[in-house]
């Protein structure tokens, strides 16, 4: 079990009591958008690594077709992997292991974090 499986779980349990029909839908959106902000910041770092060594790999436009592409794709994923069968096995998985219940507030500032950090980086590019 991956670590963002076991951060789905939580999002999941702390919305499964509040808004039940909706749980699965907003612990999917998290963790897309925690993805998605993971491969931001990755992109923004690698732009400004490769810039440093004057290399021209790809432009700006094409880059951020690719990340489009590429959270789209996350996106997709994420829906296929957590909506069906693969959830209630790894449902069970959790249930056995004694899990670490983290903050929800704590969770969501965890994509917001990695957006700050992209912008930060982005501006020392």
């Amino acid at each position: 079990m991956s670590v963002f499986d076991s951060l789905f779980f939580n999002v999941f349990k702390h919305y499964k009591y509040a808004k039940s029909k909706k749980a699965n839908q907003i612990a999917t959106m998290y963790i897309s958008i925690l993805q998605c902000s993971i491969l931001l910041v990755l992109g923004v770092f690698f732009a400004g690594f490769f810039k440093q060594m004057n290399m021209d790999t790809m432009t700006q436009d094409k880059a951020w077709a690719l990340f489009i592409m590429a959270c789209m794709f996350i996106f997709f994923k994420n829906w296929i992997q957590y909506a069906g069968k693969k959830r209630k096995v790894l449902n069970a998985k959790m249930l056995k292991k004694k899990a670490a219940n983290h903050s929800v507030f704590m969770l969501w500032l965890l994509p917001v974090g990695c957006i700050v950090l992209a912008a930060i980086l982005w501006q020392a590019v």
